[in-house]
């Protein structure tokens, strides 16, 4: 058994990798909303992360090898952060969590969408979104689908008619 760990169990090993819930809204946020910043993060996170919280994360992050940190040629005192080979690789679990949550909790409907959207794409959309984002943090060449331009429409659209039926 490794040193360190509880078990050898590969869902245990999983989960003490990703730490805790924090963890996996952090690579949500960087793998759904494209924000790459310490402040980006920060101040869109819907769930009001502490700031002490997100920088330990961030860390640890890093740390684990699921994020990339690099220094922000704009300013001296920004990094960017990046998903790596093994975070962009979540994008199944994080689908199936989605579809998951949709159907046992009182997710909203605006925030569900992107879920739906890729439990009805499968794994032909995943890779798909894997691809782009590989383009994205990992400068692989750029597909010529945008799943996250897709996913950020159909957001918006929802969220547009549900302040509509509120007026």
């Amino acid at each position: 058994m490794n040193a360190g760990y509880r078990s050898g169990c590969p869902i245990n090993l999983t989960l003490e990798m990703l730490g805790d819930r924090w963890s996996l809204i952090v690579i949500r946020d960087i793998m759904f909303g494209n924000k790459r910043h310490y402040r980006e993060l920060l101040t869109n996170s819907v769930e009001k992360i502490a700031s002490n919280i997100l920088a330990d994360r961030l860390k640890r992050l890093v740390e684990t090898g699921l994020l990339s940190r690099r220094d922000d040629p704009s300013h001296k005192q920004k990094a960017i952060y990046s998903l790596t080979e093994p975070s962009i690789q979540l994008v199944p679990l994080l689908a199936q969590m989605g579809a998951w949550g949709r159907r046992h909790t009182p997710a909203s409907r605006s925030l569900s969408i992107r879920a739906q959207l890729l439990e009805e794409g499968g794994p032909p959309l995943w890779e798909a979104f894997m691809a782009e984002l590989r383009a994205l943090h990992l400068d692989a060449p750029a597909p010529a689908r945008s799943v996250l331009a897709e996913l950020q429409a159909a957001y918006l659209a929802v969220l547009a008619q549900e302040e509509a039926e509120v007026s």
